[in-house]
């Protein structure tokens, strides 16, 4: 079974941060997925931490291992819904939305996410716990 990464997570697996293991536990384990979106919002923090040219080079490489989940109307739509609650970033919602959508377990550190995630169908690996 595929783990969704947010991009806390993707993050924290490119800079080696200690929730790092866990993720690449996991992504080993069990294959996983990135929304695009969230692909997109890891892809400007590296440009801003590494420079344009590394931080894009970085990305690249991660996103070749990735499966890479691009929205369609109705992921948009369950975005737009989750993201219409309140508490979440649009990003976060759409992280979310494809952990839902694939069945798949949502792998973040990300307390926004962990404390809004409330009833929704998806499961949360907390990686805080790792920290």
């Amino acid at each position: 079974m595929t783990v969704v990464l947010d991009t806390w997570a993707l993050i924290a697996h490119l800079r080696d941060e200690p929730a790092a293991e866990r993720v690449r536990e996991a992504w080993i384990a069990q294959g996983a997925a990135i929304c695009s979106l969230n692909l997109g919002e890891a892809l400007y923090l590296e440009m801003r931490a590494r420079g344009i040219d590394s931080g894009g080079e970085t990305i690249e490489e991660a996103r070749q291992e990735l499966r890479v989940i691009d929205p369609d109307w109705l992921l948009v739509r369950d975005a737009a819904g989750i993201k219409s609650h309140g508490g979440l970033s649009y990003a976060d919602a759409f992280c979310i939305a494809t952990a839902e959508r694939l069945g798949a377990p949502l792998i973040t550190g990300d307390p926004e996410i962990i404390e809004q995630i409330g009833e929704r169908s998806c499961e949360v690996i907390d990686l805080r716990r790792c920290i």
